[in-house]
């Protein structure tokens, strides 16, 4: 990983993308580690994580996620989850939050150095692009290892630096039978 220790990161989480990458390779991440380790890269000024959660549920697995990164340095971004009837009328969920987490890249990206974004939806590309005109440095953290790989080779391609998540495991996977700090969860 390229990373100056003069820097100001900000680091930018797609919580469901990440969640099934980190399924993908077959492990779950300890957002405290995952926190600890880029903070030791440079200067973190900001952790964003975004998830789309539902309201309407007596309880929702990801409360505890969201509650925990809420209290431990991460600036947490949710909104509800929308239901809605596909073409069968069969009931699906939809929670996209991707331009909540463009906007926030974008103003940041003029208090900071380093922009890490943890997805590899292609739509990001742009956005890279954009962050990039203004004269900072993007990584992109995601999987080329599972199949089908995790990350668009476009967005690949524009990101200064890829990050494969396979190569962080050892030092964000959260050690089994240990209580989570926090595990992975969209």
């Amino acid at each position: 990983m390229l990373f100056y220790p003069s820097e100001k990161l900000a680091l930018f989480i797609d919580g469901a993308n990440l969640y099934g990458a980190a399924k993908g390779l077959q492990f779950d991440i300890d957002y405290k580690r995952l926190l600890e380790l880029f903070a030791r890269k440079g200067t973190l000024v900001r952790a964003f994580y975004y998830t789309a959660v539902a309201e309407d549920q007596e309880f929702s697995p990801l409360r505890p996620l969201v509650d925990w990164l809420d209290y431990n340095g991460f600036s947490v971004v949710t909104k509800p989850l929308k239901e809605f009837a596909d073409a069968q009328g069969r009931r699906r969920v939809k929670g996209n939050m991707d331009i909540e987490l463009a906007i926030d890249v974008m103003e940041m990206s003029a208090c900071v150095d380093h922009v890490v974004i943890f997805s590899g939806d292609g739509d990001f590309r742009r956005l890279v692009e954009a962050v990039q005109r203004r004269g900072r440095r993007v990584s992109v953290v995601s999987t080329i290892r599972t199949q089908p790989p995790m990350v668009s080779d476009e967005l690949r391609r524009q990101a200064d630096n890829f990050i494969e998540l396979d190569d962080l495991k050892q030092q964000i996977a959260r050690e089994t039978g240990k209580a989570p700090q926090f595990a992975s969860a969209v």
